[in-house]
């Protein structure tokens, strides 16, 4: 009787426990619980899968809350030894609808509208900055 006691209470404790993991697997915060609004405008991604991977993304958003901002950049992809750009600009404000690799990725007249950049390197150090071009006007 007590081994199949035992066996029950193994089996359930397993049982249980893989509900709660599937549960939060599942529950998992994502841009959707998000208040910010964001949209993705234009996105650039070089071919190049032997070596460094830049991505930049232009994304608008109906708010500047700061910390839902850094946790949409750190949920955009990264590649190792790549570099991930993610631009905010508000809604309904001079947005670009081109990218360029490089330093400069978009023409430098839409520098005054841009509230936000995000910016993973390699090794994923993350930089995130308020009014990137600020001093740049």
């Amino acid at each position: 009787m007590t081994k199949k006691l035992l066996v029950y209470l193994v089996t359930a404790s397993i049982l249980i426990l893989v509900f709660f993991m599937i549960k939060d697997t599942l529950n998992q915060p994502g841009v959707g619980d998000m208040n910010a609004g964001f949209k993705e405008i234009v996105k650039y991604r070089n071919a190049n899968n032997t070596g460094p991977v830049q991505r930049i993304y232009v994304v608008t958003i109906k708010d500047t809350i700061w910390k839902e901002l850094e946790d949409y950049g750190n949920l955009m992809p990264h590649s190792k030894y790549g570099n991930t750009k993610v631009y905010y600009f508000i809604e309904n404000g001079r947005v670009p609808k081109t990218l360029h690799p490089g330093d400069v990725n978009f023409d430098p007249s839409f520098n005054k509208s841009c509230v936000a950049l995000f910016e993973k390197s390699a090794m994923s150090q993350v930089a995130f900055n308020k009014y990137p071009f600020k001093n740049d006007q």
